[in-house]
């Protein structure tokens, strides 16, 4: 690889431009003059040589650039006399020319006013652009390697000594010029400096052989060759030359080095006469005042080797630093035109680009660290609080009966499954607040069962107790308020990883799960759906689909609410003015019970499970039997008692033949007056007869009662003598207790708790089964709120629900056929009716909701509304439906007739109101005998094979799929499919104008009721096809059935 050639020295540049090798010695050009096209060179030189003090344009005007400025503050004004560097002679006196040239400058610098130097660059003779741009790069755009603390003073020390270096080569070759003009050996050449200290002695030979003998660059030698050749005018410029480069590089050192060094030259004559007054060390050698430059100790070689070079003075030429600066035009074009200052450039950069990319990786590499230490900190942080809480939670949190955890002090309850896996979250004493700390309770307070008592001290106490049942786990839990205003509240989560809760019977929305509902905290009595929350059905019995059961006790004025903005299940002890008027205690208590166990459906046989054969006779068996299989036939409603007579029951009788036999219900105007509990003899005189006649075709004929007794009836004065009726609250017993139901508008209602009510209501009834040949009785109780508001009874009771629970077992002795409202299952063969529903598809989908909601809360024995609907209104009730005598609907449309027939099929019983034969239409009385044919065939023989488990556990005929599959997440969501027993499942129709939907069968072979093909179970059919005349069925068939 080729050596890069050495820089050359400024000092052999002006040996060279003062032996004549430069053309241009005299004149030398601007660094700029060959790329200015628009200055003329020759114009110039005529306007120079006819006018000796005219300047050439300045280097702004040249260029057309505004150059910056340089102000100096304190500097000097006057100029003092260059000493000169000759010692043997005295100073010439000037010549005139020389006097007039020293008066232009003086003019000159009058008119910059002192600390002003001009925006222009002179170049003095000798020295051209080319050799002033290499002076300025050498100690200005070294390359230079980015410093750490570690190494700033060994850097700052190798410059300083190359530097020097530099200078002592220039007092060697300036000795050597002083032997040759035979100067003073003692040395005219005073060096002040922290670098160069002491007055130096040359000796000329020797050291003229010692330059020679040195191993010195060939540029040196070169500069050698050139003083001993040159005469004494040319050793004379050289010297001059040699001193001004003295001054130049001497004050870069300063400058770069940091420390202030100070050149003196002074004349023999003047040393050696003796100090002069006029010698002032303080001054350059062109009479400027010389300041010491002073710089920051701590200063990077990278900063000082690019801050702009101080002010110079060669040959009373001006040279201002702005001229240098990178920021000026000039000198960046005179950059670029010189080799020397682009290889310069280059050299430097490609020096620096590593230590660049180190310093940036390490940049880099410190700024990822200091991040990760950062988040590092806040992890940790975070770790430490997390677990500074979760070891106080667990300090807080005790274990109860093995699989309870619960935290007294946030009252977080929780309940583990036996493989330790949390089955139900909820927070207990909700109301109690924050800043309460529990206790165990005193002595005097805890129970001798076993269960744990926690107490709140004067708010509330909780009472848990614990009982295994094997399989089964189960939790009771009590809360006592014990100051007023308090209301026990639990809130148990609706997440979905918590399963879906279902039970508490149908709601106002008609929601299939409760965990789909949401609605404020309400009473949870009877009522009637469309108005009320609940409908006239309940019980206090709600179920998860993981495993959890929920039972609260009827002695607890409970509340309930389900908030879907929060996700919880809440329950809440709470007196009211109606409800719950009857405080059975001081103040409020809840309680209840929860069990657990792995499976679904058998943790719904434990909680429902009650012995429904207790006393069941042979009749009340055939009679259940009856109602499985015959279908129950409702007369026409009519809004006024006047439309009802023999006449009409007979032709109706006689219609329903074709559709079968079975129970021919009478509404409640076989009476004159509600309460009279006789026929009516002027609108019935031979219904004895009639109903003999029925009793042949093989019809058994129920009449509708109620425990209402109208204002207008004879039976009213008698109760209110007997004081059997209810009595107004705070009214002594004497005023009786007033409401309104169906037709009548004023009415009293039996007092159930007077022991003399139910034997005189049981004798009305027993005479007209006697004289009349009634088989049974279908029991209108209305709902809970078809109390009168301000009741109360002789013995208070728990809830309005009540009334109609010991209502319905005071009656069993004469025979109920069903029921419109109940609080507990009523003794078979008792059935539970559905509401009443209108007739529209809404209705059609509200008794599907119904039957399968009152069967997961305990009710197998279900009696749907009338097929087609029990009455039509077209906009919603604002009062119970109750409140009305709403007359039978009309024909419905046949679709709707169609859809309800084949729903009714496949449910527990079937209750009609208008005949199929009403349509006169060949594809409804046609659907009618084949859903007949399929009901005798198919329905009725799953039904009463399930009638004994229904009886023994408590489920109930036709049941939703989870109890099928409780594990089948899909059973879970299907909510307009059921199944008959085990064996069937049933998709029906229930939207205007379809005929697909999706099917879902759970596992299993399954043999399609319409084709009959073969379906696996565990998958959708998705546009399953189901015509008008048809309806979606399917039997499950053997598990080793192939296909």
């Amino acid at each position: 690889m080729p050596q890069p050639q050495p820089k050359p020295k400024p000092s052999l540049l002006a040996a060279q431009a003062l032996n004549g090798q430069h053309a241009e010695s005299l004149e030398l050009p601007y660094a700029d003059e060959q790329e200015i096209d628009e200055i003329d060179v020759e114009e110039q030189q005529q306007l120079l040589e006819s006018d000796p003090g005219a300047r050439k344009l300045s280097l702004g005007h040249r260029r057309k650039v505004n150059l910056p400025h340089l102000i100096v503050i304190n500097e000097v004004s006057n100029e003092p006399e260059i000493l000169s560097l000759n010692s043997t002679t005295s100073t010439p006196t000037p010549s005139p020319t020389e006097r007039d040239q020293d008066r232009e400058r003086e003019r000159e610098r009058e008119h910059f006013v002192p600390g002003l130097r001009r925006n222009s660059i002179s170049l003095p003779s000798g020295i051209n652009s080319l050799d002033l741009e290499a002076l300025r790069l050498r100690h200005q755009m070294q390359a230079q390697e980015a410093l750490h603390e570690e190494s700033r003073t060994e850097s700052s020390a190798k410059a300083a000594d190359e530097q020097r270096s530099g200078v002592s080569d220039l007092f060697d070759l300036l000795t050597v010029v002083n032997c040759r003009l035979g100067l003073s050996r003692s040395g005219p050449l005073t060096m002040s400096s922290p670098n160069h200290s002491g007055r130096f002695t040359l000796a000329c030979v020797q050291q003229e052989q010692q330059h020679e003998q040195q191993d010195a660059p060939q540029d040196d030698k070169s500069e050698l060759i050139a003083v001993k050749a040159g005469t004494k005018s040319e050793l004379s410029a050289i010297r001059s030359n040699l001193i001004r480069s003295v001054l130049i590089v001497d004050d870069i050192s300063a400058s770069s080095v940091g420390t202030p060094t100070v050149v003196t030259v002074v004349p023999d004559s003047v040393n050696s006469h003796g100090n002069d007054k006029d010698d002032d060390d303080s001054s350059d050698e062109f009479g400027n005042v010389k300041k010491p430059v002073y710089r920051d100790r701590f200063r990077s070689r990278r900063r000082a080797s690019i801050a702009p070079l101080p002010a110079l003075r060669l040959n009373s030429k001006e040279m201002l630093a702005s001229d240098f600066d990178t920021h000026s035009v000039a000198s960046n074009q005179a950059s670029i035109t010189s080799v020397n200052s682009l290889a310069s450039l280059l050299r430097e950069k490609m020096q620096a680009f590593p230590q660049m990319i180190r310093k940036k990786k390490r940049e880099t590499k410190d700024y990822k660290i200091k991040i990760f230490v950062i988040m590092m900190f806040f992890i940790i942080i975070f770790l430490i609080g997390y677990a500074y809480i979760a070891y106080h939670q667990q300090l807080l949190t005790r274990s109860y009966f093995q699989k309870i955890k619960f935290n007294s002090k946030d009252r977080i309850f929780r309940i583990l499954s036996h493989d330790d896996k949390e089955v139900i979250h909820g927070h207990l004493g909700v109301t109690l607040g924050s800043d309460s700390a529990p206790f165990h309770c005193l002595e005097e307070n805890r129970r001798s069962d076993g269960s744990v008592c926690i107490e709140w001290n004067g708010i509330a106490r909780l009472h848990m107790n614990f009982e295994d049942k094997n399989v089964f786990r189960c939790y009771t839990l009590q809360w006592q308020a014990l100051t007023p205003g308090l209301l026990p509240t639990d809130c148990y989560e609706l997440k979905r990883d918590n399963g879906l809760w279902f039970g508490g019977g149908i709601t106002k929305g008609q929601e299939w799960s409760l965990s789909y509902a949401n609605f404020d905290f309400m009473p949870y009595a009877s009522g009637d759906n469309k108005v009320h929350q609940f409908g006239n059905a309940v019980k206090r019995y709600f179920i998860n689909s993981i495993g959890v059961a929920m039972q609260v006790s009827e002695r607890t004025p409970l509340q309930l609410g389900i908030n879907r903005t929060e996700n919880q299940f809440c329950l809440r002890a709470a007196n009211d003015d109606f409800t719950f008027v009857n405080r059975l205690t001081p103040l409020p208590q809840l309680d209840y019970k929860i069990c657990t166990t792995e499976d679904m459906r058998s943790l719904h046989m434990l909680m429902t499970q009650q012995s429904l054969w207790d006393g069941l006779t042979e009749q009340d068996i055939g009679e259940l039997h009856s109602l499985l299989e015959e279908p129950v036939w409702q007369m026409p409603n009519q809004e006024t008692r006047d439309s009802l007579n023999e006449t009409i029951i007979c032709d109706y009788s006689e219609n329903a033949i074709a559709m079968g036999l079975g129970h021919i219900v009478i509404n409640e105007f076989w009476q004159e007056n509600i309460g009279d509990f006789t026929v009516d003899r002027a609108r019935f005189p031979t219904l004895k007869d009639t109903i003999d006649v029925l009793h042949r075709r093989g019809f058994k004929v129920v009449f509708t009662i109620q425990p209402f007794i109208s204002t207008d009836s004879a039976n009213f004065k008698d109760a209110v003598a007997r004081k059997l009726l209810i009595y107004e609250r705070y009214s002594e017993r004497s005023i009786p207790a007033l409401t309104r139901y169906k037709s009548s508008s004023s009415a009293g209602v039996l007092d159930i708790t007077n022991n003399a009510s139910v034997p005189w209501l049981i004798e009305k009834l027993q005479r007209l089964k006697d004289e009349y040949g009634v088989k049974s009785f279908y029991l209108d109780l209305g709902t809970g709120y078809n109390l009168p508001h301000y009741y109360q009874c002789r013995q208070p009771l728990d809830n309005p629900d009540m009334y109609a629970r010991m209502l319905t077992t005071s009656l069993e002795s004469v025979g109920l056929m069903a029921v419109s409202t109940a609080s507990e299952v009523p003794k078979p063969p008792t059935f539970l009716s559905t509401p009443p529903a209108n007739g529209t598809w809404e209705g059609l989908r509200e008794t599907l909701a119904a039957v399968l909601n009152y069967g997961v809360i305990g009710y197998p024995f279900v009696l749907p509304g009338a097929i087609g609907g029990d009455y039509l209104l077209e906009r919603p009730l604002t009062k119970m439906v109750s409140f009305y005598s709403l007359g039978q609907p009309p024909l419905p449309d046949p679709e709707l007739f169609i859809r309800w027939l084949q729903l009714a099929t496949f449910l527990p019983a079937m209750q009609f109101s208008h005949l199929p034969d009403e349509y006169h239409s060949e594809l409804v009385t046609r659907v009618a005998q084949e859903l007949k044919e399929v009901r005798q065939t198919v329905v009725i023989a799953l039904l009463k094979k399930y009638l004994s488990p229904s009886m023994n556990e408590g489920l109930p005929l036709v049941r939703p799929l989870w109890m099928l599959d409780p594990h089948d997440p899909a059973c879970l969501i299907v909510s307009d499919e059921f199944s008959v027993g085990e064996e069937l499942i049933v998709a029906p129709i229930l939207d205007a104008g379809r005929e697909e939907r999706e099917v879902y069968l759970p596992q299993g072979v399954w043999k399609d009721g319409i084709d009959g093909s073969l379906r696996k179970g565990s998958r959708w059919m998705h546009s399953y096809r189901v015509p008008k005349d048809k309806i979606a069925y399917f039997r499950k068939m053997p598990d080793n059935t192939r296909f």
